[in-house]
C-alpha cells in the first residue's frame, strides 16, 4: 500500500469560530497540518505559495449570516479553484441559511456543512472523503503508467516473435 498522504487544512475563519475545534480534531501532526487565516489576502497568498506541491489540500471556509459575505465567498471559491483545481472546498455556515448558501455558491464545493454540535465530525468525514479521492487519483496515475509499460512490452514481444517467424521459419 502507499505511504501516508499528508493533508493540509487551510481554514478561512475571520472570527476564529471553528479553527480551534478543527485543530483538536486533526491533532496528528504526521498526517495533518492545520493553518488558519483571518484575512482573505493572507489566505490567497498562502494558497499560491502551496500550489506546486502534490499533497492533499482542503480549504475550509467559515460563513456568517450576511448575503454580501456569501457572494464574497463565491468569488473566493473561484479564486481558489483558479490557483489549484485539486483543492477540496468545504463550506461551514449557519444552519438556517444553508439553502440560500447552496443557491449562491453552487459550483466547486465538495461539502456544505451547517454549524451545529456535530459539524466537526462532518468536517472530519468530508476531509477523509477528499483524502480518499486524492489517493485514488494517485493510484489511477500509477495504474495508467504501469498499463502503458505492460502494453509496450507485449507489443515489442509480438513484433519480435513476428520478426523471428519470418526471418527463421525453421524454428517454428
Amino acid at each position: 500500500m502507499a505511504k501516508n498522504i499528508k493533508t493540509h487544512l487551510f481554514c478561512y475563519d475571520d472570527h476564529r469560530g471553528f479553527t480551534e475545534d478543527i485543530r483538536k480534531q486533526f491533532i496528528d501532526a504526521g498526517k495533518y497540518t492545520v493553518v488558519s487565516f483571518q484575512t482573505r489576502e493572507d489566505f490567497i497568498n498562502h494558497l499560491e505559495k502551496e500550489k506546486e506541491h502534490k499533497f492533499c489540500k482542503v480549504a475550509i471556509l467559515g460563513l456568517h449570516d450576511t448575503k454580501e459575505q456569501f457572494e464574497m465567498i463565491d468569488q473566493l471559491t473561484m479564486e481558489i479553484k483558479k490557483i489549484d483545481r485539486k483543492t477540496g472546498l468545504i463550506l461551514l455556515g449557519p444552519p438556517d441559511k444553508m439553502e440560500e448558501i447552496k443557491k449562491i455558491v453552487k459550483f466547486n464545493i465538495d461539502a456544505y456543512i451547517p454549524k451545529n454540535a456535530n459539524s466537526i465530525l462532518r468536517i472530519h468525514n468530508a476531509v477523509k472523503k477528499l483524502i480518499s479521492q486524492h489517493g485514488i487519483g494517485i493510484f489511477k496515475k500509477q495504474r495508467n503508467l504501469s498499463l502503458t509499460v505492460l502494453l509496450t512490452f507485449i507489443l515489442l514481444s509480438v513484433l519480435f516473435v513476428l520478426y523471428a517467424y519470418f526471418r527463421m521459419p525453421e524454428y517454428f
